[in-house]
């Protein structure tokens, strides 16, 4: 579909709008739909982090970071490794039925309207300058003295003042010959950063908002329901030592209402562009994981960025830390603003969990020792 720039604008002094052409935009991988995309990136990116702290507990390469020993990890866990393993893949499969809904449900993403859109935003710019002389005489300031006085040293700067007058930023119109108004520099890079930079990032923070608020109430409640926590969520706090690819080891019901459903609706309320929503689900999906990694690795940005992290959710896994810690999985501001947020040191509890957890070992290889002989 086309549609052609309009030259109202210029009869009110402002430049005209660009025509445009919309197609359908072309799948990111050209060897690979955006709808099968959509589905399995977050789940790729699961297991890629998931993986590599793997590799890292295995090998056991940076034991100075770790929250728990693998003696812990060994005696202190409820499920086994292939019962994580089991659930997270149940839930993943769950993840991916959402995911095709959504994608199924979600209207095409198209392209080319990128120039117009800058223009609106431009035109915005200009019209909001409009008011600045207006604005300025409110708090006694004459800016039309002002503006003839920098006409010549900041003409700039004196179109501004002037209510975004520039006469002097035109440019021809074709075979007509005629001077028509365009924007000013500053003025597109100003519409550029609100469109491409301002815009979507106001849209992920919407999301991680929601998704934060959704994911705290909804957990908190299930902590202090005891039939739901019984019945769903105490499956995943069989894992008090967690590690990277058991983030997503819940009940199902728990999996779908908590992960699934809440990240579907904040992508949904933050008005997302499917590509958005594809990022926002691979960026929460790598968060979850990095927050149950079992390490504070001070290399690792997602543990700088915001103080949920590994250290902070960890707490919310020991038995006296339980009742504390909800936020996930973004930030903490709900635990700070309602007084959920764990407060004091835990270095002690810490290594008593490590030395009673090697005690046991010890005492079971001993008896297994004279057992055998």
């Amino acid at each position: 579909m086309a549609t052609n720039g309009t030259n109202v604008t210029s009869a009110t002094g402002l430049p005209p709008l660009p025509a445009y052409t919309v197609y359908e935009a072309p799948d990111l991988l050209s060897w690979l739909p955006d709808f099968y995309l959509a589905i399995i990136a977050p789940t790729a990116a699961y297991w890629v982090v998931s993986i590599f702290f793997h590799i890292i507990d295995t090998l056991d390469l940076f034991p100075q970071y770790r929250l728990h020993t693998p003696a812990e990890i060994a005696q202190r866990n409820k499920a086994s490794r292939y019962e994580v393993l089991r659930d997270v893949i149940f839930q993943q499969m769950i993840q991916g039925v959402m995911g095709a809904v959504l994608g199924i449900t979600d209207p095409p993403q198209y392209m080319g309207m990128e120039e117009y859109d800058v223009a609106v935003w431009a035109t915005r710019v200009r019209l909001a300058q409009r008011a600045l002389p207006a604005f300025l005489s409110v708090l006694g300031i004459n800016a039309a003295t002002i503006s003839k006085n920098m006409a010549v040293s900041h003409p700039l700067l004196a179109a501004v003042l002037a209510g975004g007058h520039y006469p002097f930023v035109t440019e021809f119109a074709g075979s007509s010959g005629m001077a028509v108004p365009v924007f000013a520099a500053w003025e597109l890079l100003v519409a550029k950063a609100i469109y491409y930079v301002i815009i979507p990032a106001l849209q992920f923070f919407i999301a991680v908002t929601i998704l934060d608020t959704w994911q705290y109430f909804l957990h908190r409640l299930m902590h202090q329901n005891k039939w739901l926590y019984a019945t769903f969520h105490a499956r995943h706090h069989r894992l008090y030592v967690p590690y990277a690819y058991g983030a997503l080891y819940n009940h199902p019901v728990e999996g779908f209402l908590l992960d699934t459903a809440g990240a579907g609706l904040a992508y949904k309320l933050a008005l997302m562009t499917p590509r958005q929503g594809m990022l926002f689900w691979v960026m929460s999906s790598v968060k979850t994981v990095d927050d149950h990694c079992g390490y504070a690795l001070p290399w690792d940005p997602l543990q700088h960025i915001t103080s949920n992290n590994a250290t902070y959710h960890d707490i919310h896994h020991q038995s006296w830390g339980i009742k504390t810690n909800f936020a996930q999985p973004f930030f903490t501001f709900w635990d700070r603003l309602l007084g959920t947020m764990w407060h004091g040191d835990t270095s002690l509890k810490y290594e008593r969990s490590r030395t009673r957890a090697q005690e046991f070992l010890d005492a079971e290889a001993k008896k297994a020792s004279v057992k055998a002989q």
